[in-house]
């Protein structure tokens, strides 16, 4: 019986030669991941199932949400993981100032890639679906048991095709596509469902844009997301230090529950209105209604803090100034990343234009410090959720965007087409 490129993996995972939509399997796991909130919940069931972890090379805490530690609490949380780590041997130390944001760090240092079955302890451990893995967030008791017997249990995800066609317009990037796919799909459009993306438009997307759009499947519901694997996704790989992969592809035959047809050519600037990324609107329909003025943007975070995200916000502000009445924090997603903004100019870029550039972390992304919204307060942000009190006060109000739109609007001081505002593309 024929199967969707998801179903592939899990199906070899489960040492299965099938497996079905519904299906209840048992999957050896390839890497497991747990930052410094999740992390330190699970030590404790850890301890409970043995108190070891089943592979020193395929369990890994990151330090991210709450680093640099904001307070006594998240500093006892990033030590409770770092002692767990030194204490296991295990073989990736993530230390704060040595690393950076969960979602780009591991792609960056090879430890996933095609074919893998992967698991964290974070919503959008979905991202790495875009080198041809399977990966999806789970729970603390789930990933304590990961840890601990390198195995998980699943539903096997039913499937819904996603046909790209055309090549993006200068302006638009990967966040406008699945901005754009969410706002006609819905936040349950694709609910325990693989988002799988075909088409000649797949090769049109850079390695950046596929992070992005995999990073929020789960913005619709989705138990995961992911691209096949050709030229773009094997060169990243092997430029991050991976020798081997498994290379998996849906049968022709293989069933969807929907086909979703994109051109990207059509794609426009788009803006996530609070308070779901799924209330999607053109920069067009912005544009004709009245300017919506703005406190605070951020650039930056696992969906949009990778440097081709910050070059294209760097090339807009350049020559600019960011509007007297905001403030902007751009967050670069790795230390790696962080240096190659200094040793290219966009540094010098982001602080002429009146912009903080940060250290690497997950903080404003979730309100957890490093730009925290006050109450009736509006932010454009690159980020991936805005919700209700997502990045604070719980009458501030976010508006999900692009870099490109998110640095038009720091300049303009509403939300702008980045058309307008000019600069390279």
């Amino acid at each position: 019986m024929a199967m969707t490129m998801t179903q592939k993996i899990l199906a070899a995972h489960a040492g299965k030669d099938h497996v079905a939509p519904g299906e209840l399997i048992e999957a050896k796991l390839d890497l497991v991941m747990a930052n410094d909130i999740t992390g330190p919940m699970a030590l404790p069931i850890i301890k409970k199932m043995g108190g070891h972890v089943f592979d020193k090379d395929k369990v890994v805490f990151v330090p991210d949400h709450f680093t640099p530690n904001k307070d006594i609490k998240s500093a006892e949380n990033a030590r409770a993981i770092l002692k767990f780590s030194l204490d296991e041997g295990l073989t990736h130390i993530m230390v704060q100032g040595k690393n950076g944001v969960e979602h780009a760090i591991l792609p960056e240092r090879g430890l996933v890639y095609a074919g893998q079955a992967v698991i964290g302890a974070d919503s959008h451990t979905c991202t790495y679906g875009a080198l041809g893995a399977f990966s999806t967030g789970v729970g603390t008791t789930d990933i304590a048991a990961g840890m601990a017997k390198g195995i998980a249990w699943f539903k096997v995800p039913s499937a819904i095709k996603i046909h790209l066609t055309g090549k993006l317009p200068p302006y638009v990037s990967g966040k406008d596509v699945i901005l754009h796919i969410i706002g006609r799909i819905g936040v349950d459009g694709a609910l325990y469902q693989s988002m799988e993306f075909t088409g000649e438009g797949v090769q049109e997307l850079s390695m950046d844009d596929r992070f992005t759009i995999c990073n929020m499947g789960i913005e619709a519901g989705g138990k995961n997301a992911i691209f096949p694997v050709d030229d773009k996704a094997r060169e990243y790989m092997r430029n991050a230090g991976v020798s081997e992969w498994v290379e998996y592809e849906a049968d022709e035959d293989a069933q969807y529950v929907e086909t979703v047809e994109v051109n990207l050519s059509d794609v426009r600037p788009t803006v996530a209105f609070p308070h779901l990324p799924g209330n999607a609107h053109t920069i067009d329909e912005v544009e004709a209604a009245d300017k919506i003025y703005i406190d605070q943007v951020v650039i930056g975070s696992c969906t949009n803090g990778r440097y081709s995200d910050l070059e294209k916000a760097a090339k807009i502000l350049k020559g600019h100034t960011v509007a007297d009445n905001v403030r902007v924090m751009v967050v670069p997603a790795t230390q790696k990343i962080f240096l190659q903004c200094v040793d290219n100019g966009l540094v010098d870029i982001f602080v002429k234009a009146g912009c903080a550039f940060n250290t690497p972390s997950c903080g404003p992304c979730m309100g957890g410090h490093m730009g925290v919204l006050a109450k009736g307060e509006k932010c454009v942000s690159t980020t991936n959720r805005n919700f209700v009190g997502r990045m604070g006060d719980t009458q501030a109000l976010i508006y999900l965007a692009s870099p490109e739109v998110a640095a038009a609007s720091a300049i303009a001081g509403y939300i702008a087409n980045p058309e307008r505002v000019g600069g390279e593309n």
